[in-house]
């Protein structure tokens, strides 16, 4: 074991904050420093951050982080990042931004998508791993070049938001292949920018960042680093995608172990070692580190569905609400609920998908439409695991996060429609952590991200089992559940 006086900074670049996470030599967190990233959103589907905003919670954060190391008498080794997949900004020629930097969240190229689905998107999506969204940057692309012809004249590249804070630390503009692979421009074969996904996108290779591993690192910058109290040319790790990191957080980078996280939207992923997705395109494919790559799906709608009822509903607590749902028999007598407020990712990658409660009859009562509502969310994470089962990834547990999951009925109803137990994890440091140990893993300390030890993670402090009434009773659901979802997209395009 290698000096337990040193740590790994974790820098987590998240949608709503960025998040330093202190891990020290035994793969330790022991320190966490928070910063807010202001999601700012407009008309037309706009979700974007101010990258200077951004830049400047960074640079507080770790300078705290540093700070709180130093007081426990810890000597920062490196750097190493983790961002949310599917950002996009421009910068000109100098470097400095020219857009803000468009989230995974920003719809406006929900009309592009449809062109780009339209026009051969399952080939895209097989070849780069990546569906054809408006969340992704190829996507974006395109649309910018539609509507804003005149910034492509002024763009000198294009890159995501860690991309650009790492150029600030650096001097280099390069993106991870993990974020890359996310991007809907990377060949998941070569791990090279995918011509034809370029020719979609209207931008050249030259327009983008080099392409690094995930464990590449650079020197950090004299000035950065003094005003980060870190010496000059200390490593600073690429990192990679906050999803592919929060299986390794969570030590879910075993060959059938998934790991499910369930907040205000929801994600099931699972790792192996090779890429690829399924026939029908259900799932992405993205890159983590040292051969392993992450399949899963992420669902648009999980805990806002509850918080959605409870506003819909004269605005009753939501907990008071999951009790009342929670006396209803499995099944909601009946009804299903398609629970699409948002629109949906996985497995439809749909951002007109509408939401819809059928079978509704006078006995049913608000508790039976929220129940209804958890249960469709439930069902659209088990089409979730049968479309990365079905891509050649078996799912034998799940290690399961969120805050939605402190409710006994969500644990309950998630646990019964997969038909597993779920393993319910202590998860407060995130994506964070998993950067730390991916910093770890580049500065040489193990092999590879499976010489791990296996006391590096927590042990689930609970687990659900799935009541058997219940699985039943979502499994002869299930197939309606795909059936309506057909039916209702003819009636709403």
């Amino acid at each position: 074991m290698n000096d337990a006086g040193e740590a790994v900074l974790g820098i987590d670049l998240g949608t709503t904050a960025t998040k330093v996470v202190a891990v020290d030599a035994a793969y330790r967190p022991v320190s966490t420093v928070e910063r807010p990233a202001p999601l700012h959103t407009g008309r037309g589907g706009e979700a974007v951050h101010d990258p200077a905003t951004v830049l400047a919670g960074v640079f507080d954060a770790v300078r705290e982080s540093v700070e709180h190391c130093a007081h426990l008498g810890l000597a920062v080794r490196g750097l190493s990042f983790s961002a949310a997949l599917h950002t996009l900004l421009a910068l000109d020629s100098s470097g400095e931004p020219l857009t803000p930097a468009l989230s995974w969240a920003d719809t406006r190229a929900a009309g592009t998508a449809r062109r780009l689905r339209a026009e051969g998107g399952a080939a895209l999506h097989r070849a780069t791993g990546t569906p054809v969204h408006p969340m992704a940057p190829v996507t974006k692309l395109a649309w910018f070049t539609a509507h804003e012809p005149d910034l492509r004249g002024r763009t000198a590249a294009w890159c995501g938001m860690k991309d650009y804070v790492l150029s600030r630390f650096t001097g280099r503009l390069v993106t991870d292949h993990s974020c890359a692979s996310a991007t809907g421009l990377m060949d998941l074969r070569t791990t090279d920018w995918h011509e034809p996904a370029l020719d979609a996108a209207g931008v050249s290779g030259g327009q983008l960042p080099d392409l690094v591993p995930p464990t590449a690192a650079f020197p950090l910058l004299p000035e950065p680093a003094a005003a980060l109290g870190l010496p000059a040319g200390l490593p600073v790790v690429a990192g990679a995608g906050d999803g592919p990191l929060a299986n390794l957080a969570v030590g879910a980078t075993t060959p059938g172990t998934a790991a499910l996280s369930l907040g205000t939207s929801g994600a099931l992923r699972v790792v192996r070692d090779r890429p690829g997705v399924d026939d029908r395109c259900r799932v992405f494919c993205y890159h983590l580190a040292d051969g392993l790559w992450v399949l899963g799906g992420a669902v648009s709608n999980a805990g806002v569905v509850a918080q959605w009822a409870a506003e819909s509903f004269g605005g009753v607590d939501v907990a008071d609400l999951l009790k009342e749902a929670a006396e209803v028999e499995p099944g909601s007598e009946g009804l299903t609920a398609l629970p699409h407020l948002l629109g949906e990712r996985a497995p439809w990658w749909d951002p007109d998908a509408r939401g819809a409660l059928i079978g509704l009859r006078r006995g049913h009562d608000r508790a039976h439409m929220t129940r209804a509502m958890i249960e469709g969310v439930g069902q659209q994470l088990a089409l979730v695991r049968d479309s990365v089962v079905a891509a050649g990834a078996p799912v034998a547990s799940v290690r399961a996060t969120g805050g939605a999951l402190r409710s006994s009925l969500w644990a309950e109803i998630v646990a019964a429609a997969l038909d597993m137990p779920l393993g319910i994890t202590d998860d407060t440091a995130g994506s964070g952590f998993g950067a730390a140990l991916l910093g770890w893993r580049a500065l040489g300390t193990v092999s590879d991200l499976s010489a791990l030890p296996a006391g590096v993670w927590s042990r689930p402090h609970r687990t659900v089992l799935p009541d058997p009434t219940a699985v039943r009773r979502m499994a002869e659901a299930r197939p309606r559940v795909e059936q309506l979802y057909a039916v209702l997209r003819e009636f709403s395009v």
